[in-house]
């Protein structure tokens, strides 16, 4: 419709640059360093799934399903295993004072642990000999030491060799082993559905125009220069240049601008934005990989794999645990053997020591703070998809939000009503305005209809409905001659602006005129979320730079940062450059976190250190991001900080019980106090090492009542 020119067209339309014209410079950049990426070098756990394509990203997601499923299964087998060896074990019986051995209970022993040690220890065997061929032992090292020794000793003594076995110690160790590794695989369950959804943005069929016919036919067989057939409502199959119709389409979504833009005859439209409430007929220029969507794709793509793999705090505690381990059961051996002992009481000691510096507590230590961070922030709003990046979210230096829907509400809305004339009150002006906008699909004309609606005032009928070319509407309505025009409108007709009109550079006003005489004006503009000035302060405090990059126009970004008082922004930015943007920020050394909603910021919440998702937006940036905010609000985002610094914490304590414990028991079974007639038993090891991990699920499980709070 062409009733609506009037309202402010220029502020309406500042920010719609041509979006599809990417610069396809930095674009083939992009494109020649993904090309020399290292892809040995991809992390494991999350964004190397995503693969070249969609669909080798869905068999990553499949694969990490499947690994949690083998090891859930091994768990299980193993769990069921354990309890006869547990039960059948002297050293439990001599425990637990009762006495049940059967003929052969040795080798029924022997049979049951050779099933858990290879069936249930099969991951930690393999992976020690992915960490020992990368020259880096870890968790996997430590634990496959641990086990093997168990096993290989407490074989040895069935067979001839003096001493006690361990094997209930070697069942148990892999049971509780594998059900920590399947908690937390569960909780990095994060290959990433990003590029599906991006995918998935466009439809599926396309209405394409034969002469007189129109035949659907899909995406794929869309060829260049076809035209399409674009009905009300419906998403945009592809980019092209408008040949027949006009309608207002919301390209919110792709390039961030809040406003949906009108498009009109040889206006560039981009694939996968929303058409409006008209008709549209569409040349096709760009299809398939040259489309502005599947650039967006490539640059999730390239930027997802490009994160920085933190090592886990866990494996560098194991690590160190591995070196310590090995050079005192070794020296153990060595000292007692030097000293005229035995070699079988040497080598029980050496055993006792490689043994008990497992601890089973260190492999539930990050897993069990991990499962129940994530289900706690959860239940406070915040959905943590990459743990690394939550563990890391109390680095945060820089914050870089977008403006749409994040720290705005995302609508076009009415923020002031004012009456210029005694005899009309504002909700009067409201009202009589509201009967000229009810038919238009014009944001202006939804954003006044939606402020009547919601203050239930009845619409009048207008009469003698008329469009004045560029400049406005006007009507008759209830016997009065109403118009609603721009300022241009009372410019040229030589009527006076009131002072008071533009209060807020991000306002677009519209006068409403009653028998030729200014009655009021109303003001709308995309809202600042209440919330968003007090979050900001909260980041300040916190030493937390604040900084906005928006798909909107500079008038609208910088009367925003203005008001919630920023330390920068960046106005009318496309998808690239917000990922530019962030490696900037990168490179001067910020920690950074990006805040968005739309497909445009899913590049730079793939790219940024931590990628926050508000939950008001597109399944794609939520996939894309590391942590989504489920209530949309930016005071969430100052609470995941307090729950990353607290769940960083709790891990550290954890590391640190799991581990402490070691300090003392090691020596002991070395033997230091050996003269004065104490040496630890594997026995007492064990109610060590059974303690050391009740208490580091005691001390996981207070996290509940240190981030439950807000």
């Amino acid at each position: 419709m062409e009733n609506h020119e009037h309202h402010d067209h220029e502020k309406l339309n500042s920010g719609k640059e041509d979006h599809s014209k990417m610069d396809h410079s930095k674009m083939d950049h992009a494109k020649k360093e993904h090309g020399k990426m290292d892809h040995s070098k991809m992390d494991h756990k999350g964004n190397d799934h995503s693969g070249h394509n969609p669909g080798h990203g869905q068999m990553g997601h499949d694969h990490h399903k499947m690994m949690i499923a083998d090891f859930r299964k091994r768990f299980w087998v193993t769990l069921l295993l354990t309890v006869p060896i547990l039960f059948l074990s002297p050293m439990i019986q001599e425990f637990f004072g009762y006495d049940f051995l059967l003929p052969g209970n040795p080798y029924i022993l022997f049979a049951l642990s050779t099933i858990v040690y290879f069936y249930g220890g099969w991951p930690f065997l393999k992976g020690f000999w992915s960490e020992i061929k990368k020259g880096s032992p870890g968790m996997m090292t430590l634990i496959a030491m641990a086990i093997s020794v168990a096993y290989f000793y407490s074989s040895a003594t069935v067979f001839g060799l003096k001493g006690v076995d361990f094997f209930w110690e070697l069942a148990t160790l892999i049971a509780i082993m594998l059900l920590g590794h399947w908690i937390e695989m569960k909780s990095v369950l994060g290959a990433s559905k990003a590029l599906q959804l991006l995918v998935s943005m466009m439809p599926a069929e396309a209405h394409r125009v034969k002469g007189e016919t129109i035949e659907d036919i899909k995406l794929e067989d869309l060829l260049k220069d076809d035209v399409i057939l674009v009905k009300p409502g419906e998403k945009v199959p592809a980019d092209g240049i408008i040949v027949e119709g006009s309608s207002y389409l919301n390209e919110s979504m792709l390039t961030g601008e809040s406003k949906p833009v009108k498009k009109e005859l040889d206006d560039k439209v981009i694939g996968g934005s929303v058409n409006g409430n008209s008709t549209l007929k569409v040349k096709v220029e760009h299809t398939g990989k040259d489309s502005y969507l599947n650039k967006v794709i490539k640059m999730v793509e390239e930027a997802q794999k490009t994160k920085s793999k933190m090592q886990n705090l866990s494996d560098r505690a194991a690590k160190w645990l591995t070196y310590i381990a090995l050079a005192i059961g070794f020296g153990t051996l060595a000292v007692w053997l030097i000293l005229g002992f035995p070699f079988v009481y040497a080598l029980e000691r050496m055993v006792t020591v490689m043994v008990i510096a497992c601890p089973h507590a260190l492999g539930l230590a990050i897993p069990l703070v991990v499962a129940i961070s994530t289900a706690v922030s959860a239940q406070n709003g915040l959905l943590i998809r990459n743990r690394t990046a939550f563990e890391e979210s109390r680095k945060i230096s820089a914050l870089l939000f977008d403006k749409t829907g994040t720290l705005t509400k995302g609508d076009f809305g009415v923020t002031r009503i004012e009456s210029v004339d005694i005899g009309y009150s504002s909700a009067e002006v409201l009202r009589l305005a509201s009967a000229l906008e009810q038919s238009s699909e014009h944001p202006i004309a939804v954003g006044i209809i939606k402020k009547v609606k919601d203050d239930k005032i009845a619409i009048p009928k207008p009469k003698n409905f008329n469009a004045i070319t560029g400049k406005g509407v006007e009507a008759i309505v209830e016997g009065k001659e109403i118009k609603v025009v721009s300022p241009g409108y009372l410019r040229n007709e030589k009527i006076t602006i009131p002072e008071d009109a533009y209060s807020d550079a991000a306002e677009t006003v519209v006068f409403v005129l009653i028998d030729g005489t200014l009655a009021g004006y109303i003001a709308l503009a995309d809202e600042i979320r209440p919330e968003s000035a007090e979050a900001i302060r909260v980041f300040k405090k916190n030493n937390i730079k604040v900084l906005m990059a928006t798909g909107d126009n500079e008038k609208t970004a910088k009367a925003v940062s203005d008001k919630l008082g920023l330390d920068g922004y960046y106005a009318e930015v496309l998808p690239h450059q917000k990922v530019e943007i962030v490696e900037e920020l990168q490179n001067k050394g910020e920690f950074v976190a990006m805040t968005g909603d739309g497909v445009n910021d899913a590049p730079a919440l793939a790219k940024a250190n931590v990628g926050i998702a508000v939950g008001s937006g597109t399944d794609v940036a939520a996939e894309t991001a590391d942590i989504i905010l489920v209530n949309s609000n930016p005071q969430d985002i100052a609470n995941l900080i307090l729950f990353g610094k607290a769940t960083y914490n709790k891990m550290i304590q954890n590391l640190i019980w799991a581990t402490g414990y070691n300090v003392v028991a090691i020596p002991l079974a070395a033997g230091v106090l050996y003269s004065s007639g104490f040496v630890l038993g594997p026995a007492v090891g064990a109610v060590f090492m059974s303690l050391s991990t009740i208490i580091v699920a005691i001390n996981a499980q207070l996290l509940k009542r240190k981030i439950g709070k807000k």
